[in-house]
């Protein structure tokens, strides 16, 4: 039995795989549960499981010809959202899925015995959804002697229809500008013995508005978070603030990160308050590799026909997975937009979609491996 047959013959393994991880939900930096279920499956199987300190990440290899390796990235963690009233952790975001695939690829290549030139490696990677995870993996050593590495996510129906996949998503950058706006308490009685910060932070909302980059592709700055004031009748001391900002392209983001502060410096001096801000959850933008694409794209057409391949998944969301390649350039990588029927959309607590995807999408992953060993990554 080859391995595509072998996974075709596991679908209630892979369904019921996917339901015990999504019951698992845990936040990021917390995913012990999660992580130990993955394991347990790896262990049982034959591999060897290398953990690492100060997070529940860790890495499984099957043993090559050479000790350059091709590897596959799962990320493990869950959103914390309002669902029905009661906050808590909850895969919205698809990572159950994306681990169920990776741990099932892996289980495939091993169980049918195939021959590899090159060692593979499995990622189970925390923190993704606090842009974390990926660099903490990366200082761990999990890219060691990494050529190529493959990712997966599942993409809404407005992005890749059921039953289709792109051999490439293009993410955005993104981060966020967060800050203390420090003005001068008073009475409301007597505002002008203050100086009110909501005030100047009406005026950093509509100056940051104004900012404009020129020819660097699309990007965005809004305000998201504003906090501020307890009293009805008195001028606080304080407004918090955090504005969301996204570009698509790595060069568009520093620029407008740039111009940002800027404009934090200058709202501050006209309005003579102190604005303190840090940069946060930053992620990189996807750099497209031609081969590491080539490669998802024969994958995806093995599986699916060229009928249902797509040229490319543009979104304007992120992904730490591009941390991989931002720190280590000479990595060859591509993420594959895996389409599935999900609605409503990413991030929305009631997303769902047709779990029929985890299977094709685990044959796609295991192709893309089988290829990529038969490439020259030197």
């Amino acid at each position: 039995m080859d391995p595509i047959q072998f996974i075709e013959a596991q679908r209630n393994t892979i369904f019921n795989t996917y339901h015990e991880l999504h019951q698992l939900a845990e936040p990021s930096w917390k995913e012990e549960k999660t992580s130990r279920f993955l394991q347990q499956k790896l262990i049982d199987a034959g591999f060897t499981v290398q953990t690492f300190p100060g997070h529940y990440g860790f890495i499984a290899n099957l043993s090559g010809e050479t000790p350059e390796v091709i590897a596959l990235r799962a990320d493990m963690d869950a959103l914390v959202q309002e669902v029905d009233g009661v906050v808590r952790p909850n895969h919205s975001c698809g990572h159950d899925a994306h681990s169920t695939m990776v741990l099932m690829t892996a289980l495939a290549l091993c169980k049918t015995n195939i021959k590899f030139k090159h060692s593979v490696r499995f990622i189970f990677q925390p923190a993704e959804e606090v842009a974390g995870g990926a660099l903490k993996m990366i200082q761990d050593g999990a890219l060691e002697n990494v050529r190529f590495l493959g990712g997966v996510h599942l993409r809404p129906s407005f992005e890749v229809q059921y039953g289709k996949a792109a051999p490439v998503i293009l993410h955005g950058s993104t981060t966020t500008l967060k800050g203390v706006l420090k003005g001068v308490p008073a009475h409301a009685a007597r505002p002008e013995e203050g100086n009110n910060p909501i005030e100047a932070a009406s005026v950093l909302i509509q100056s940051m508005k104004q900012i404009k980059l020129g020819a660097v592709g699309r990007y965005s700055i809004k305000i998201t978070e504003l906090h501020s004031g307890e009293a009805s009748n008195a001028i606080p001391e304080n407004a918090r603030f955090t504005f969301d900002l996204r570009a698509e392209t790595n060069a568009g983001m520093e620029l407008l990160i740039a111009k940002a502060q800027q404009t934090v410096q200058k709202v501050a001096e006209l309005t003579k308050t102190k604005i303190d801000t840090v940069i946060e959850e930053y992620s990189p933008a996807a750099v497209k590799n031609p081969d590491a694409i080539r490669l998802a794209e024969s994958a995806i057409l093995s599986i699916l026909g060229r009928e249902n391949l797509e040229e490319a998944c543009v979104s304007p969301g992120a992904e730490d997975f591009h941390f991989y390649t931002l720190k280590n350039p000479h990595v060859f990588a591509t993420m594959i937009g895996l389409g599935c029927d999900l609605t409503p959309g990413l991030h929305h607590p009631n997303m769902k979609f047709n779990q029929e995807a985890l299977v094709y999408g685990t044959k796609i992953l295991t192709k893309l491996l089988m290829e990529a060993d038969q490439h020259n990554w030197s």
